[in-house]
């Protein structure tokens, strides 16, 4: 970007720019009215997702990480599904996986928890390495 370049002009128009502040706040409002004392990692999960990102949320028992991705769905009216990762957990326990109907000689797929608006995978390295793949693989 060029030193003159003007910073202030977009090719987005000033009305739609006010209209998506104004749905990004109100999200932000209702997330924090379900996760109180959390505003900094709501605005940054917030960010994450507007961007396109991927967001990692560490912490102990207790903190509202799960409540905080419930709220975000609900904002938005999407989807939620929850993994508890698990020694014994297989890839297409994640992914889904191909089903024979014997009825009409056919493969039909049932599709994992991973098909979802938002996922929470909980515990992750307590995984297998093969099924911690899978999970970046739809990632």
């Amino acid at each position: 970007m060029s030193a003159n370049a003007d910073v202030t002009s977009s090719p987005i128009p000033a009305d739609r720019l006010q209209q998506a502040v104004d749905i990004v706040t109100r999200m932000r409002q209702e997330i924090q009215r379900a996760v109180i004392g959390q505003e900094y990692v709501v605005e940054q999960v917030l960010a994450c997702c507007l961007a396109g990102g991927h967001v990692l949320i560490e912490g102990v028992p207790g903190l509202g990480k799960t409540l905080l991705v419930k709220a975000m769905a609900k904002t938005f009216s999407g989807d939620f599904s929850r993994i508890q990762f698990t020694p014994d957990l297989m890839p297409a326990d994640v992914m889904g996986h191909a089903v024979f109907d014997m009825r009409n000689q056919t493969f039909s797929v049932r599709k994992g928890p991973v098909f979802t608006h938002l996922l929470l995978a909980d515990e992750i390295n307590r995984a297998p390495a093969k099924t911690q793949s899978s999970l970046l693989e739809v990632m």
